[in-house]
């Protein structure tokens, strides 16, 4: 099967997550940059890994990515608080992994839980004074947050506009002859 054939017959979830992140982009770029005069890469870079066609699954996502990026946050910052050593990275990075694994047990995005102490740390580290670290790391866990919304706000509105089938939908099979399309054999 060629590339147009494919185009026309498959579900179109890749045309729909991509107008997703033009959109979603787009008004990223706008009000981070623009009226929020910073660099919106954390918020476009969240909003892309919290992004999904399918909004069951952008939720799921979600919600991983809101509760684990902010144990990271929580974690980050007493060790920021506590002082400067070249340790505290790999501690608050072991602290926030036990954490997140086997207290908050939120397993979707996990992993974004010590990302997000290695940032706000990081953020800390550039700075010389304790309370403009924290203010950076803090800063760049709303821009990672206000990404999130961003990119589950657009993923509602297109799921309203532009409803997608749920993967095993029957009703999607039966619309494609019953059998499983060229999208449904890829995954």
């Amino acid at each position: 099967m060629n590339v147009l054939e494919r185009f026309l017959t498959d579900d179109m979830r890749g045309v729909h997550y991509a107008v997703s992140l033009f959109l979603a982009t787009t008004i990223l770029w706008f009000l981070v940059k623009r009226l929020g005069d910073a660099n919106p890469i954390w918020a476009i870079s969240s909003m892309i890994a919290t992004s999904d066609p399918l909004m069951k699954q952008a939720l799921s996502t979600f919600r991983g990515r809101i509760v684990n990026t902010l144990l990271g946050c929580a974690v980050a910052l007493p060790f920021l608080a506590l002082g400067r050593t070249e340790w505290e990275l790999p501690f608050a990075l072991a602290a926030t992994v036990l954490l997140s694994s086997y207290v908050v047990r939120v397993p979707t995005m996990w992993r974004q839980a010590p990302i997000t102490a290695a940032i706000v740390i990081a953020g800390g580290l550039q700075h010389h004074e304790k309370l403009t670290g924290m203010e950076q790391g803090l800063r760049r866990v709303a821009e990672v947050l206000f990404g999130c919304v961003v990119g589950i706000a657009v993923a509602w509105l297109l799921s309203k506009l532009w409803p997608l089938p749920e993967h095993g939908d029957p009703k999607a099979a039966k619309d494609k002859g019953g059998h499983a399309g060229p999208a449904d054999t890829a995954k």
